[in-house]
Order: C-alpha cells, then sequence, then structure tokens
C-alpha cells in the first residue's frame, strides 16, 4: 500500500497527472515485491507471521547493504552473517531464507529507505526493540575490525530513518566497541582498560556513583530482556541472542561492582 502512496505522490509531483499514474503502477509494483519477500519469511518464521516475518527480513536485508556498502561484500562480512545465523539457531531452511534476504540487500537498487519505513511504522514507538535492530548492524558494520567511511554513512541514513539521532548512534557504537574489547579480556585478570570498557559497555563515565551505575545496568537489562523483546515482537530465534547481551551487560555491570 505504502509503495502506491508514495509512488503516486512522487509521480504527481513530477509530471502531475500522468505521473499519477505512472507512480501508481510503479507503486503497486513494489508493493508487490515487498509483499512476496515478506511473506516468504512468513512462511518460515510462521510464530507472528507479519511482525516477526518483517523484522527477519529487515535485518538479513540491511545487513546485506551494509556489507555491500563499500562495493564487495568481504569473507569477513559473510562469516560475521554466518556467525549470526548460527547464534540465531536457524535450521538449513530459515539460513537459505535469510542468505536470500541478504542478498536482496546488497541490490544496488534495492528501497531501504522504503523498507526501513515499513520497519518503522511497526516499531517506531518501541525504542528497544530499534537499537537492538540497530546493535545487530554494528556487527556486520564492524565486520572486517573497523567500520569504512560508507558503512559510517549508511549506518547514520539507517539510523535517521528510525529516528536514531547521531549522538545516540556514536554513543552505541562506543559501546558495541567497548562490549567487544571487553568480551575478549573478560577471562583475564581485571586491568584498568578493561574497567574503563566496562563504563562504556554501560553508558557511564567513570566517575559515576553507585546509584548512577544501578541505574544504568537496570536500563540496559530492562532493555534487552528477552522476554519484553518477544512481547514487543522479535522473533523468538533473536532472543538467544539478547540473552547473550544481557549476560555482557552483566559481566560489565559485576566488575564495575567490585570497584566501587
Amino acid at each position: 500500500m505504502w509503495g502506491k502512496i508514495l509512488g503516486a505522490l512522487f509521480g504527481l509531483a513530477l509530471l502531475r497527472l500522468p505521473g499519477l499514474f505512472i507512480g501508481l503502477i510503479l507503486g503497486h509494483w513494489f508493493d508487490m515485491k515487498m509483499g512476496a519477500n515478506l511473506a516468504r519469511f512468513r512462511g518460515i518464521f510462521q510464530e507472528s507471521a507479519d511482525q516477526q516475518g518483517l523484522f527477519m527480513y529487515t535485518t538479513f536485508a540491511t545487513m546485506g547493504h551494509i556489507a555491500k556498502a563499500t562495493g564487495v561484500v568481504t569473507a569477513a562480512h559473510i562469516q560475521q552473517a554466518r556467525h549470526f545465523m548460527q547464534q540465531l539457531g536457524l535450521n538449513e531452511t530459515q539460513q537459505q531464507e535469510a542468505q536470500a534476504a541478504f542478498r536482496d540487500g546488497k541490490a544496488s537498487n534495492f528501497p531501504l529507505v522504503a523498507q526501513l519505513q515499513t520497519f518503522y511504522q511497526h516499531y517506531g514507538r518501541q525504542n528497544d526493540v530499534i537499537k537492538y535492530f540497530i546493535e545487530i548492524q554494528l556487527g556486520i558494520a564492524n565486520a572486517s575490525g573497523e567500520m569504512s567511511q560508507q558503512q559510517q554513512t549508511l549506518l547514520q541514513q539507517v539510523a535517521t530513518q528510525l529516528a536514531i539521532s547521531r549522538i545516540e548512534l556514536e554513543q552505541m557504537v562506543a559501546a558495541y566497541r567497548a562490549q567487544q574489547r571487553f568480551n575478549q579480556r573478560n577471562t583475564q585478570r581485571p586491568a584498568a582498560n578493561a574497567i574503563q570498557d566496562a563504563y562504556k559497555v554501560l553508558g557511564v563515565s567513570s566517575d559515576c556513583n553507585e546509584k548512577e551505575l544501578k541505574r544504568a545496568y537496570r536500563k540496559l537489562m530492562a532493555q534487552h530482556h528477552p522476554d519484553k523483546l518477544m512481547a514487543k515482537g522479535v522473533p523468538s530465534a533473536m532472543l538467544d541472542v539478547a540473552k547473550r547481551r544481557t549476560q555482557e551487560i552483566q559481566a560489565a555491570y559485576e566488575l564495575l561492582k567490585s570497584q566501587h
């Protein structure tokens, strides 16, 4: 439906009445294509058809688009995507569908903005879900160890479409990178840099008091709580990843609590 509406308005603005009909035709084609893509996922992820199929398709298609941002999808991007599918516990058929969505996203003419607008219509009022979605995209953007300028620009465009400010995105990127470093060190003796990373994971300054630390911890735990995410339409396949994220947050909090 949104494809027809947007196509009609765009055509009318450019070519007046003839453009209106052209826009309707193109918009109808877009709606049919998008509907077919989502229907494919609804057949695989059957729990809560429309919403969860939308989440899964948009997740993997956006991952594909970000991976292709520099022009070439590297082995690291493919490995990251496969690793994420394994984390989700997808069966062979589900992995094939996720790979198909990833390929859709790699196409230069993939309608990313329209797809994100549809996603936002369903999840826009659920900020926790939006941030969780962006955290997933950070994984593919950092697959090679460092984001390219093209990927940074594209991530900002994704965030903008989902009403996430530049400052919020920068905080999420910093927290993600700190979390990766912290995970590499958490089996070793706590060092000063590990402690600093733990503060960044929780999004607080190193001079915060115990009350501020606990508040930040509880907020992040609530944001990533699997039951809450599932109630908001996140597919159950995604919940194991959310559970691991809460464990990482808890590990950072326990380290900092021992220092206060």
